[in-house]
C-alpha cells in the first residue's frame, strides 16, 4: 500500500472562492478577537485555500499524475501537487472524524473505478487554509474554531508558520468517533426489571433514549412479563417508535386545558383527548373537500391534480441538527422531505423552504457555550439547501428568511417538496412473503440517535454527546434512487415503499411491517465500514435509503433497473404473518418484539396546559399638540425606509439567487419577479409536466408571523393560515381547489404555560380550516426547541409556519406583484383597522412613541368568512383577465405593499390613503393625525393592492361587489414618474424616489 496526499489549488486569486468568503467572515468578526488585524491593516490579510486528497492503495506515480489531471482538478483554473507545508503561512488542515460520511471521498473512488484505476483502497478527503503569518498561532486558533471546523463532525491539525517542516499536531480538543477495525457483534443485555426509578431515568439520560419515567416503567413491566432482560437493540427499537419525532406523543395526550383572564380568574376548562385528532384531523374529516386523495395516512399529503394525476407534498423539519451542523442539517432535511415524496411514489417537481435565524448581528463572544454564531448557521443552512436541491435537478421556487432574537439558539428549518404521480400509483399493502428490499446509500453510523435527540432540548453537553446524530447527505446517490423508483412505480414492482429517515431501519422497516410483521438480518445490510455495533446498523439514519416491500416474483426485474442505474439493492428480510419485530444479527435472534406493543405500547401523555388572556388595552388621555402631529408627519417616510431595511422585509435576492428555480422547466411564476427582476413574489406558479395536454397549474404558497403569537397564538394561527391564502390568491389562485399543511415548531410541551400556548394555536388552525374551507393534508410538530445553558431554558420563539398547495385550471392566468402600465388604477381590498400590535412597525418605533401615536391598538384579527369571500372574488377576477397585477399585504402593512410593487417595477406611484379605514369604527377613535400611521402601517389580514386598468374598473368593480367582496378602496394610479408619493388628502405623508427604495429594500440584505 502507498499513501499521497495531494493538494489542489486554484491557480489565481480570483478563483480561489473559499477565501473570498472566509474573508468576508473574518470581517464579521470581533476585532478584539484578533488584535494582530489592527496592525496589519495596510497590507492585504494573506488567505488561501485548498482541497485536499489523502489517497492509500496500489497507486503508482503514474496512477496519481492521470487522477490528479483527469478527475480531482479543473484544468483552467486549478492546479494540483504533493501535499507540503509552507513555512511561511499558518497552515489549518480540516478533516472529518473517523466514521463520518465523506461524500467528495466516495466520488472521487467512483471517478477513479470509471477511469479504470482500481487500485484505491480508501479515500480521505479535507480542506486547507493558509493564513497570514502575521496572525498570532492564539488568533490563528481562533479563528479555527470561529469559521473553519465544526467539532461535531470535524477536526483540524494546525502548523504555525515559520516551523520546521515537522508533522502537525492536533490544536482542538474535539474527539473524534471512534471506529473499531472490526464488527462489533456483541449485542448487549440491558438489566432492566430490577432497576429503581432513578436507575431507569439514567438508562434513558446516558443512552440519549429521550423517555420519560412513565414509559421507562412500561417497558420494564414489559418484560417482567416476559421474564427476560431487553437487549440493546430492542431498548433503542422502543425508544425510538415512541419517540415524540416518531409518535408525536404531545399531540396524541391527553391535555388538561385551562384559560385565565387577565385577573387570573378561571375563564374556561376542557379535557383534550388529543391534539391532532380533536383538532387537526377533525377539521380535514369535517372540510370534506373533493380534491382530498390522502391525509394524515402516509409520508406525504395527496391530493388530486388532473383527471389523471395527483399532487404529492410534505413540509418537514430539521431544527436540532441544523443548530449543530447547519450545512448537513439543511442538506440532510431537503434530502429527507424529497424521499417523504418519493415515499408515496410520486416524482419530486419542487422544493419550498423557510428558514429561522436570530440576528446576524450577534457575536459568538456573546453566546452561550456550544451555540454556533447566527451568521454562520445562516450561511451554513443556506447552503445545504441550494447544494441539494440544485445537484438533484429540484426547482427550490418559494420560501421565507426570517431573523428574530428568538432564534439565537433554536434555529429553525423548514423543508418542503412537492412531487406529482398518476392517480392510484401508490401502493401501500404489505403481503406476507414480500421482501424488505433496500435501495440508495450504504448504512454508517451517521444519525444515530437523530430521531431521539431531536425529541429534547438542547444543551452544549447534550449536543457534544449527539455528535454522531449528525447526517451526511449525497444528493447524487438520491436522484439515482428517484429514478429507480418512478421505473418501478410504473412497472408496478413493489406493494409498499417507505424512506428510511428518523430512526433508520427501526422506523421504517418497524412501520412497514406494522400490521404482518418482519424479520430482519442484520448482517445483509451493506455498511461503509465495519465496527457497527447491531444496534447502530439498525438506528442509522444514514441518508438516501429507500424501504420496499418487492414480491419475489418481481424481485430480479427491480434488481436489472437498479443495475442499469447504479443503484445498491440489498434484500435484507421477509415481511411475516407473525405479528413480530424479528432482528437477527449472523443468525442469531437479537430482538424480538410484538408489534402491538411496539406501535400501541407507549402509555398516553397526561398534560396540563394554561392560558392567560391578555389584558385588554385601555383609551390613554390624549396629549396631542401640533408638535405630535408634526413629529408624526416627519417621521412617515424615515418609518418607511427603515421597514424595508429591516431583515425580515428586506431582498432576499442573495439567498433565493444560489437556488435553481427553473431546473425542469415547469415554474411559471418565480421567486423573483418584476421589470427589476428583484421584487418579492408572492408565491409560485408551476406547469408542471404530466404526459397529457392541460393547461393545469399549481400554485404554492406559505404564511408564517410568530410576532403575533407573543400577542396571541390563536390569532396568529389563524394569520399564518390567512397569509398562505391570501398569497396564494394574490397570483390568481383558487381557494376552493387549495388544501393546507402545518408546522409547529414550540418550546417544551411539559411547560403548562408552553403547552398552553400551542393549544391556542392548533385552536386557530382548526377554526381556520373550516371556516375557510380548506383541509390539512399533512403536518409536523418540532417540540423541545429549547436550548439550556447556565440552568436557563432558552426556548424558541413559537413558531407555526402554513404552507398552501392549490390548482388552477389554466397556470397563464396568473399575475405577478409587479406594476405594468402608467395609468392604470390601484385599489386597497379589504378592511383596514387598527391593528398594530405584534407588527414590524412596532418592532421599529420607538415604544414611548408608539403609545402615544396609536392607543388600544390590537393584534391582527382574522374575519374567516368575510376574508373567504374576499379571496375567493379576488381569485376569480385575477382568472378573469380583470386584474393586471396584485400584491397582499402583510410585514409592514400597506406602505411597504405599495413601495415593493413600485421598486419592482421601476415605475412610481401616487396615493391618497384618506378614505382607507373609513369603515373601521376603532380606526375613528384613533386620533386624527394618528390615523395615517395605522393606514399606512397596519397589518390587518386579507387584504390586496389591485392593478386594473381604467377600461377593466367598472367590470372589477361590479364583480367584486356581486360576490359580496365590497371592501374596495380608491387608492390611486400607476405613474411614469420614478416617484413614491403618499398623501393623506392635500397633506403629503411620503415623496421618495423609486432609486430610494430600491436602494433601502437591498441595504437589508444580509
Amino acid at each position: 500500500m502507498t499513501s499521497y496526499h495531494i493538494e489542489v489549488r486554484a491557480t489565481a486569486e480570483r478563483h480561489d472562492v473559499h477565501a473570498r468568503q472566509l474573508a468576508r467572515d473574518i470581517a464579521q468578526l470581533s476585532i478584539d478577537s484578533l488584535p494582530s488585524l489592527a496592525t496589519i491593516a495596510d497590507a492585504p490579510l494573506y488567505l488561501h485555500t485548498a482541497q485536499l486528497y489523502h489517497l492509500i492503495g496500489s497507486l503508482s506515480p503514474q496512477d496519481v499524475e492521470r487522477l490528479s489531471q483527469e478527475l480531482l482538478t479543473d484544468p483552467v483554473i486549478q492546479e494540483a501537487h504533493l501535499s507540503t507545508y509552507a513555512d511561511t503561512a499558518h497552515t489549518v488542515d480540516v478533516f472529518f472524524h473517523p466514521g463520518v460520511t465523506d461524500t467528495l471521498a466516495e466520488s472521487v473512488l467512483e471517478g477513479a473505478r470509471m477511469l479504470g484505476l482500481t487500485g484505491i483502497a480508501r479515500v480521505e478527503t479535507g480542506r486547507r487554509y493558509l493564513l497570514d503569518e502575521r496572525l498570532s498561532e492564539a488568533e490563528v486558533s481562533t479563528l479555527a474554531d470561529a469559521l473553519l471546523y465544526n467539532p461535531v463532525i470535524q477536526h483540524y491539525e494546525l502548523h504555525p508558520a515559520h516551523g520546521n517542516g515537522s508533522q502537525p499536531e492536533a490544536a482542538n480538543t474535539s474527539e473524534a468517533v471512534p471506529v473499531a477495525d472490526v464488527a462489533g457483534s456483541q449485542v448487549a443485555t440491558i438489566p432492566l426489571t430490577q432497576m429503581s426509578d432513578e436507575q431507569l431515568l439514567e438508562v434513558s439520560k446516558k443512552g440519549l433514549l429521550s423517555l420519560s419515567l412513565d414509559e421507562m416503567r412500561v417497558i420494564q413491566q414489559h418484560f417482567r412479563e416476559q421474564g427476560r432482560e431487553p437487549t440493546d437493540i430492542e431498548l433503542e427499537t422502543l425508544a425510538q417508535t415512541w419517540s415524540e419525532h416518531c409518535s408525536h406523543k404531545t399531540f396524541k395526550a391527553t391535555i388538561a386545558y385551562r384559560e385565565l383572564d387577565a385577573q387570573g380568574n378561571e375563564a374556561e376548562n376542557e379535557t383534550i383527548r388529543g391534539l391532532l385528532k380533536s383538532y387537526i384531523m377533525r377539521a380535514t374529516n369535517e372540510v370534506q373537500h373533493p380534491d382530498l386523495v390522502s391525509a394524515f395516512s402516509d409520508n406525504a399529503g395527496i391530493v388530486r391534480f388532473t383527471d389523471t394525476h395527483d399532487i404529492a407534498f410534505k413540509v418537514e423539519t430539521h431544527n436540532h441538527p441544523s443548530a449543530i451542523e447547519p450545512f448537513g442539517g439543511a442538506n440532510t432535511g431537503v434530502g429527507g422531505v424529497i424521499r417523504d415524496v418519493v415515499g408515496v411514489s410520486a416524482e419530486p417537481i419542487a422544493c419550498t423552504d423557510i428558514l429561522c435565524f436570530g440576528p446576524l448581528e450577534a457575536e459568538s463572544a456573546s453566546l452561550p457555550k456550544g451555540i454556533i454564531p447566527p451568521r454562520r448557521i445562516a450561511s451554513g443552512v443556506v447552503n445545504g439547501v441550494r447544494d441539494y436541491g440544485n445537484k438533484m435537478g429540484i426547482p427550490t421556487v418559494n420560501g421565507a428568511v426570517l431573523y428574530h432574537p428568538g432564534y439565537t439558539y433554536n434555529p429553525l428549518v423548514f423543508c418542503g417538496c412537492l412531487g406529482m404521480l398518476p392517480h392510484g400509483s401508490h401502493p401501500s399493502k404489505v403481503d406476507p412473503g414480500d421482501l424488505v428490499v433496500v435501495l440508495g446509500g450504504r448504512t454508517g453510523r451517521d444519525g444515530v440517535h437523530g430521531a431521539t435527540f431531536s425529541s429534547g432540548e438542547m444543551s452544549h453537553e447534550i449536543n457534544t454527546q449527539a455528535g454522531t446524530a449528525v447526517q451526511i447527505g449525497a444528493p447524487i446517490t438520491e436522484k439515482k434512487v428517484t429514478d429507480v423508483i418512478i421505473q418501478a412505480r410504473d412497472r408496478g414492482l413493489y406493494h409498499a415503499i417507505t424512506d428510511c429517515g428518523a430512526g433508520g431501519f427501526s422506523s421504517a422497516v418497524g412501520e412497514m411491517g406494522s400490521k404482518t410483521g418482519v424479520r430482519v438480518e442484520l448482517t445483509k445490510a451493506p455498511l461503509k465500514y465495519q465496527g457497527l455495533a447491531p444496534w447502530e446498523i439498525w438506528l442509522s439514519e444514514a441518508q438516501e435509503r429507500m424501504v420496499l416491500a418487492v414480491p419475489q416474483e418481481h424481485l430480479q426485474e427491480l434488481l436489472d433497473i437498479c443495475a442499469i442505474e447504479e443503484v445498491e439493492a440489498s434484500i435484507i428480510g421477509e415481511f411475516t404473518s407473525d405479528q413480530l419485530l424479528t432482528v437477527t444479527y449472523q443468525n442469531e435472534v437479537i430482538a424480538n418484539i410484538a408489534m402491538d406493543f411496539l406501535h400501541d405500547g407507549n402509555p398516553i401523555k397526561t398534560l396540563e396546559a394554561l392560558w392567560t388572556r391578555p389584558e385588554s388595552a385601555t383609551a390613554q388621555p390624549s396629549q396631542w399638540t401640533e408638535g405630535n402631529a408634526e413629529a408624526i408627519t416627519h417621521s412617515i417616510t424615515p418609518t418607511l425606509l427603515t421597514l424595508l431595511r429591516h431583515a425580515n422585509i428586506a431582498s432576499k435576492e442573495d439567498v433565493v439567487r444560489r437556488y435553481d428555480h427553473e431546473v425542469q422547466g415547469a415554474t411559471v411564476l418565480k421567486p423573483m419577479v418584476g421589470r427589476a427582476g428583484n421584487g418579492p413574489g408572492d408565491a409560485a406558479v408551476l406547469r408542471p409536466i404530466v404526459g397529457e395536454p392541460t393547461k393545469a397549474g399549481i400554485v404554492l404558497s406559505n404564511g408564517v408571523n410568530p410576532l403575533y403569537g407573543k400577542v396571541d397564538p390563536y390569532q396568529m394561527a389563524l394569520n399564518a393560515v390567512d397569509e398562505a391564502l391570501r398569497n396564494l390568491t394574490a397570483v390568481g389562485g383558487d381557494i376552493t381547489r387549495t388544501s393546507v399543511l402545518d408546522n409547529f415548531c414550540w418550546g417544551n410541551p411539559n411547560d403548562p404555560e408552553q403547552l398552553g400556548t400551542l393549544v391556542r394555536a392548533v385552536k386557530g388552525c382548526y377554526d381556520a380550516s373550516v371556516g375557510f374551507k380548506v383541509p390539512f393534508i399533512s403536518g409536523k410538530d418540532s417540540l423541545n426547541n429549547e436550548y439550556r445553558a447556565d440552568g436557563k431554558r432558552l426556548p424558541v420563539i413559537a413558531t407555526l409556519v402554513i404552507s398552501a398547495v392549490g390548482v388552477i385550471e389554466d397556470a397563464s392566468k396568473s399575475v405577478d406583484m409587479s406594476l405594468k402600465t402608467p395609468g392604470n388604477l390601484l385599489y386597497l381590498v379589504g378592511e383596514t383597522r387598527n391593528e398594530l400590535a405584534g407588527s414590524h412597525y412596532t418592532e421599529v418605533i420607538d415604544q414611548a412613541s408608539f403609545k402615544a401615536f396609536v392607543p388600544r391598538t390590537s393584534v391582527p384579527t382574522v374575519h374567516i368568512e368575510r376574508a373567504y369571500t374576499t379571496m375567493k372574488a379576488l381569485g376569480e377576477a385575477i382568472r378573469q383577465g380583470l386584474v393586471r397585477a396584485c400584491h397582499d399585504l402583510s410585514e409592514g402593512g400597506l406602505a411597504v405593499a405599495a413601495a415593493e410593487m413600485s421598486l419592482a417595477s421601476l415605475l412610481g406611484v401616487k396615493l391618497d390613503v384618506a378614505q382607507v379605514g373609513r369603515e373601521s369604527a376603532a380606526l375613528n377613535e384613533v386620533h386624527p393625525h394618528a390615523r395615517d400611521i395605522v393606514r399606512l402601517f397596519s397589518e390587518s389580514p386579507s387584504r390586496f393592492i389591485v392593478e386594473v386598468t381604467p377600461e377593466q374598473l367598472s367590470t372589477f368593480e361590479q364583480h367584486m361587489r356581486a360576490a359580496g367582496a365590497a371592501d374596495l378602496t380608491y387608492l390611486g394610479m400607476v405613474t411614469n414618474t420614478p416617484r413614491f408619493i403618499v398623501q393623506d388628502g392635500d397633506e403629503e405623508l411620503i415623496n421618495v424616489s423609486v432609486e430610494e427604495l430600491q436602494e433601502s429594500w437591498k441595504g437589508g440584505q444580509a
